[in-house]
């Protein structure tokens, strides 16, 4: 397969609106991430771990629906699947985890499948799999020294929480993490907080300088600024009427990978991104509103025209 995302999946509560009731859906950064490049068209496994439960059942029939291999997740028999809830208010979603002891926590170096691993074009994995265990993390550094060995490459979202672990320990990871990556996917408030430096221009250039081969820097409201060694670029957001930005981050690190992959060209593959991210922000949850590879041509031809 092509790619490989490692990470938790996370069950989704979503309250539609303030007291409202809460609809169940599908969480988790590389999870979510691993079905946006799915829809975009991409061959795509995942690795990690769920409980032997009723939503570790209902993730199975949600990847196989989507077309994403699991051969290589576990179920766990002796620890849940992780669940988090998100309410919305005047300052954005705000989300309440349960995920100590999780079946994502424990998965760790013994479980990695090597031989998928060592097939891989491209391994995806998240600093948030870092942060809920020691386990977890090393099961990350031990992938990703898998897939370098092999030949494969390394993509690398940076997403920080600080609910998870103190930003000392976070710089630390990270930046040793990103200093295995081919691909950095960085969001800005995050970057800022981690290198101290300000610019969307300084905060590429740093992660360039650290052995990167592409930078792609999500930048909100601002769109994305992607760069390389030879090239770099802003692109413009697109103006869409957002509900819900639970996922749109991870439907820019799928979309962007599948459109990497598939063409080869950085600064392609980040105006793709950046519009399967706007779509994403159109409806509530983190899966249900991903985009498919031809809603997202369709808003850039439609951009195009305008």
């Amino acid at each position: 397969m092509e790619l490989l995302f490692l990470g938790e999946p996370m069950i989704e509560f979503n309250q539609t609106t303030p007291d409202g009731p809460y609809v169940q859906g599908f969480g988790g950064d590389t999870s979510n991430a691993a079905i946006a490049a799915a829809r975009q068209g991409a061959s795509v496994g995942y690795l990690g771990a769920t409980g032997a439960d009723v939503f570790g059942d209902l993730f199975d029939g949600l990847w196989r629906g989507e077309r994403v291999d699991t051969r290589a997740v576990l179920r766990m028999e002796d620890a849940p699947t992780g669940l988090y809830f998100v309410t919305h208010g005047p300052q954005g979603h705000v989300f309440s985890y349960r995920r100590a002891g999780s079946a994502s926590s424990r998965y760790g170096v013994r479980h990695l499948p090597h031989d998928l691993l060592k097939q891989a074009k491209v391994l995806h994995v998240s600093a948030i799999s870092q942060a809920i265990s020691d386990v977890a993390c090393d099961g990350v550094f031990e992938a990703i020294d898998i897939v370098r060995k092999a030949g494969g490459l390394v993509s690398y979202d940076t997403n920080l929480r600080l609910k998870l672990w103190p930003l000392a320990r976070a710089r630390a990871v990270i930046e040793a993490t990103a200093a295995m990556a081919d691909i950095v996917l960085p969001g800005l408030d995050d970057a800022r907080l981690l290198t101290g430096l300000e610019t969307a221009g300084e905060i590429a250039d740093h992660y360039l300088a650290l052995g990167a081969r592409h930078v792609a820097l999500t930048l909100g409201a601002d769109g994305v600024l992607y760069a390389n060694r030879d090239t770099r670029e802003r692109i413009a957001p697109h103006v869409v009427k957002a509900v819900d930005a639970t996922g749109a981050g991870d439907a820019f690190d799928g979309a962007f990978l599948a459109e990497l992959l598939a063409t080869g060209d950085g600064v392609a593959a980040a105006r793709h991104a950046n519009a399967a991210a706007a779509l994403a922000v159109c409806g509530y949850g983190a899966v249900a509103p991903l985009p498919h590879r031809a809603d997202v041509l369709a808003l850039l031809e439609k951009e195009k025209g305008n």
